[in-house]
């Protein structure tokens, strides 16, 4: 069976291109040679399931490894502690089954548990049964369970992880699990839940917060909490710190690429193909899969691209992150989901990619603790920052699309005007600003300062948006994003046109920024470059024109 590159379920190494991960294998084995307890938590579609199969491959020269999936569990079998306790033997017993590692005993009991659903069948019977197969176990025993976001929301699940610190604590004097790993999306040490009823549930934290109380108490600190709340609700405490990075760099990229490259002798440059695809993606995993499926399965005899040697170039690259921003995915879909619900995320991204506006870290922010939960922005240098191009593109036209922002102007005209830029396959960058500045002079050159600084970049997005609609894409340079400078970078139909909007500071402030546009052409290897200024100067002339800059061209407009 001939490899592919796989975006959907668990990747396998004999069917699947991939990623080289022995390096983080080896980090998480390390964890668990030290006996950790700790939570992977990662965004949808972010490797954690290929991670711990190829994890329990990893470790089964040294360790009994137990994989469970809270998925296989019926929602009733979360209802009450009886049902949890046979429903999670089975699944243990289903991980342990052929095990030569396991006594028949063992074996035997946790069989029965799961055979008969008894209202007598207690967490802490299992527990006790649990150990004991840790006690006689050939090999210590490391538990795995999967998707625990699935169990969250139900009381049993605290007692469970209740019962799994105490071992921890306990473990000097009762054989327990080497290591225990639990994954999912959410971080289970903030499980953000409140049990007033079974039908009743409301949004509050047991680890940190705040209790079921007529008061309705907030603490501050877990150590705030009156002894017997913290006994109860203070289950997961010992996880340790989990910072193994499960993204892809450009060196991991290009080398699941060398393994198709060996199969399909295409002649592509593979570094530099490795980092245009991390550049779009920032490693993150699903679309980095996503982009090569469509290269290597779907761009194939379309349009200039006639065979794979064709396909594995920039351009094919440009065509496949085109792709897809026009497919409906369950990461887009993800989006415009927690966008809808958490108003507060949505004011953030807003402001920050639209107004220029920077969002300091603060890791007790609930819009950035959502974002970053979701894989929706990370972390640089104490700022956030949109997580990779491709999803900041995606927020960009969300917001420029939206039933307001399709009211304005700007908006209007470009979709009046957008059938005129193009000719031949080729963007008329020059025109679209000779088009853009008449417009703004027309609609707002007498408005004040502060609303071109906080409006201009705004109104410059929303006349392009429609006129590269579902043929080009564009991404804002995050280096360049503020209020007094930005650098869109736009593909059409595999050409990149780079353009700087800038508010005017002065002749020395232009120069620099004339320095820094020519820079950026080096980059991108383009001898052509654009400068939208926005001018508070009483004498500024409306217009565009042209300026050479040693071997460069420099289209300037002004309004």
């Amino acid at each position: 069976m001939a490899k592919r590159f796989n975006v959907t379920g668990n990747c396998i190494p004999e069917r699947h291109y991939m990623v080289d991960i022995t390096d983080r294998l080896n980090a998480i084995k390390t964890m668990i040679d030290d006996g950790d307890y700790f939570t992977i938590n990662r965004a949808r579609q972010y490797g954690k399931t290929t991670t711990l199969r190829l994890l329990a491959e990893y470790l089964k020269a040294e360790y009994t490894v137990v994989c469970i999936d809270f998925q296989n569990l019926d929602f009733s079998e979360f209802s009450d502690i009886p049902s949890f306790v046979s429903a999670f033997a089975r699944e243990f017993y289903i991980g342990i089954k052929g095990s030569s590692h396991i006594s028949e005993s063992c074996m035997d009991k946790i069989r029965q548990i799961a055979d008969c659903k008894a209202d007598t069948h207690t967490l802490r019977r299992l527990f006790l049964i649990l150990n004991e197969c840790c006690a006689q176990s050939v090999s210590p025993i490391v538990l795995i369970i999967d998707e625990v976001d699935t169990a969250s929301d139900f009381q049993v699940f605290l007692d469970f992880l209740a019962q799994l610190r105490s071992g921890y604590i306990n473990r000097d004097m009762t054989p327990t699990f080497q290591s225990i790993i639990l994954a999912g999306v959410q971080d289970i040490r903030n499980i953000k839940q409140k049990l007033r009823s079974e039908s009743e549930h409301q949004p509050n934290s047991p680890w940190n917060t705040r209790a079921d109380n007529e008061e309705n108490e907030c603490w501050h600190s877990f150590d705030d909490c009156p002894r017997d709340y913290r006994e109860h609700y203070a289950p997961y405490n010992i996880a340790s710190r989990f910072s193994v990075d499960m993204s892809f760099s450009a060196k991991d990229i290009a080398g699941m690429l060398r393994d198709y490259e060996a199969d399909h002798a295409t002649g592509m440059n593979i570094d530099s193909i490795a980092k245009l695809i991390y550049d779009y993606t920032s490693g993150y995993p699903v679309l980095v899969s996503d982009i090569c499926k469509y290269m290597d399965e779907e761009i194939v005899g379309t349009g200039i691209f006639m065979d794979k040697t064709s396909v594995w170039t920039p351009d094919g690259v440009v065509e496949a992150v085109s792709r897809i921003y026009d497919e409906s995915n369950t990461l887009f879909e993800s989006l415009q989901d927690k966008l809808n619900t958490y108003p507060d995320l949505h004011k953030m991204l807003y402001f920050l990619l639209m107004e220029g506006e920077p969002v300091i870290y603060n890791r007790y922010d609930p819009a950035v603790q959502t974002a970053l939960m979701y894989g929706f922005i990370r972390i640089e240098n104490k700022t956030v920052v949109v997580a990779n191009r491709i999803f900041e593109t995606q927020l960009y036209d969300t917001f420029l699309t939206s039933p307001e922002m399709r009211k304005s102007e700007f908006y209007l005209r470009g979709d009046r005007e957008k059938y005129e830029f193009v000719k031949n396959g080729v963007l008329n960058m020059e025109l679209i600003l000779q088009r853009f500045v008449t417009a703004f002079d027309d609609l707002y050159g007498d408005r004040s300062q502060h609303f071109l600084e906080d409006d201009g970049r705004r109104y410059f997005l929303l006349y392009l948006r429609p006129i590269i609609n579902g043929v080009g894409n564009y991404y804002i340079e995050s280096r360049t994003r503020n209020q007094e400078r930005t650098d869109v970078i736009i593909d059409y139909l595999g050409r990149q046109y780079v353009c700087e909007l800038k508010i005017w500071r002065g002749n020395a402030y232009h120069e620099r920024g004339e320095k820094q546009l020519t820079d950026y052409l080096d980059y991108y290897h383009l001898d052509k470059g654009y400068m939208l200024s926005f001018s508070f100067n009483k004498n500024k002339k409306i217009g565009v024109r042209e300026i050479r800059l040693g071997e460069k061209v420099l289209v300037e407009a002004v309004v």
